[in-house]
């Protein structure tokens, strides 16, 4: 079986390591993700033998300083192979890695170059194996987190517009070495690999061994138990799954139904929903208390949970997710146009014959500054725009985000439109009395 051009074929391979690599969920197109090192050198000579549309994919994280030879190590490889390669040169937020450290930071870096290379229906294999799940497990342990984290690492998930598979998460580093040196392959060591100053590092050279000298069946040990955690953790996505169809509304959590469940399956549904939306959990020590007094409090507090990106609110009756946006602190022309985006709504002025025959109005828009009022008809009284958003049952911390369009006149403003939810008939209908249109809309979640 000849794969793009590399002459190796699958029965080369010892059926542990092909067997899994043949067997791939449907793909359009395969990218080994190649570090230089052993084991993912190793899956790239796999994989070509099996399959005829391989690339390679390297991040070059910039860190280390044999990152430049690294990088030459792959490509050199892949033109050997006849493998396409694209290499990604990423920068690492050294200085603001938060609480995960260069570990992490670099790992974010990594992850988001792999979402912006992977096309709809791509699949990127990873050469992670048994070892890593057990440093992963153990690392998870040790940071304390729930079952979620104990699953370990998926076999597959998705990725962007493509998705991620590891074929070879039951499989030892010692196989995968013995393969390799068997099979006279070259590869590249990372220097970082060997300082404990890294938390997996240590777990890997100073924990690990020791504990397989024990205990010689760790990793199926760890790995079982990691997929009856994965099981687990499946269950209470399915359980929070059907206790969001009985409480929401509207992507909104109802007091009294969520009221209605145990302290563990609140927190479980409320977990389910944050990661839903792309968050991720707060860390809080008290997050269990903090939760409880949110959704047990009076109708006449407004407590809040806020999270990274995100706060978690009540109003009236309902839990909200609310994403952390910013809005302009100045007040803001509309041009003709030019579409103003502003936090989650977007405004346009739009003539509303096709030839206008006036300039259009100077249009301003801003927030509340307090005591605005608002006018519904020529001959109308005025009201105040604070009553009137409690009346529309405008969450408090969305009237302070909400765009107010004016029409600037000599000496003058007049308030014309409220975010989406009401604008002056000389602005809006079939035809605007002033000829122009103002289009302001909410964006779709």
């Amino acid at each position: 079986m000849k794969a793009g051009g590399n002459t190796a074929r699958e029965s080369d391979w010892p059926q542990d390591l092909s067997g899994p690599v043949s067997a791939l969920p449907d793909y359009s197109r395969i990218l080994v993700a190649l570090s230089g090192g052993l084991d993912s050198v190793l899956l790239l000579h796999v994989a070509a033998a099996c399959h005829c549309n391989v690339s390679a994919l390297h991040i070059n994280h910039q860190l280390q300083p044999n990152h430049q030879q690294t990088e030459q190590f792959c490509r050199s490889l892949c033109e050997r192979l006849a493998v396409p390669l694209v290499v990604e040169r990423v920068q690492v937020a050294v200085g603001e890695s938060g609480t995960g450290g260069l570990e992490e930071a670099a790992r974010t870096a990594r992850y988001d170059a792999f979402r912006g290379v992977l096309g709809a229906g791509d699949l990127l294999l990873m050469a992670h194996h048994a070892d890593d799940q057990v440093e992963t497990v153990l690392f998870r342990l040790l940071r304390g987190t729930g079952v979620t984290g104990l699953a370990g690492m998926p076999e597959s998930r998705p990725l962007g517009r493509g998705a991620l598979f590891r074929p070879w998460l039951t499989v030892s580093r010692d196989r995968l070495a013995q393969v390799a040196r068997g099979a006279n392959l070259s590869w590249v060591e990372d220097p970082s690999n060997a300082s404990l100053t890294f938390d997996r590092n240590y777990l890997r050279h100073a924990v690990l061994p020791e504990l397989k000298e024990r205990w010689p069946g760790l990793l199926k040990r760890v790995g079982h138990s990691a997929r009856a955690c994965a099981e687990s953790d499946a269950l209470n996505h399915r359980l929070a799954e059907l206790q969001w169809q009985a409480c929401s509304d509207a992507g909104q959590v109802r007091l009294t139904a969520i009221q209605a469940l145990s302290p563990l399956e609140q927190r479980n549904l409320v977990r389910w929903w944050i990661h839903q939306q792309g968050w991720t959990m707060p860390a809080l020590a008290d997050w269990d208390q903090s939760l409880a007094q949110l959704i047990q409090a009076g109708e006449d507090r407004a407590p809040e949970i806020r999270g990274d990106g995100f706060s978690l609110r009540r109003y009236r009756g309902y839990l909200y997710l609310v994403p952390n946006v910013e809005v302009p602190t100045r007040s803001v022309s509309l041009e003709l146009g030019r579409p103003l985006h502003w936090g989650p709504w977007t405004l346009r002025l739009v003539p509303a014959a096709i030839t206008p025959e006036t300039v259009p109005p100077p249009i301003r828009v801003s927030t509340r500054q307090g005591g605005e009022r608002l006018r519904f008809g020529a001959d109308g009284h005025s009201r105040s725009l604070k009553t009137w958003l409690q009346e529309q049952g405008v969450p408090p911390w969305e009237r302070a985000l909400l765009p107010l369009v004016y029409h600037e006149t000599p000496g003058a403003s007049e308030l014309i439109a409220v975010g989406d939810l009401w604008c002056s008939g000389q602005y809006s209908g079939s035809a605007p009395a002033t000829g122009w249109r103002l289009i302001v809309e909410r964006d779709c979640d």
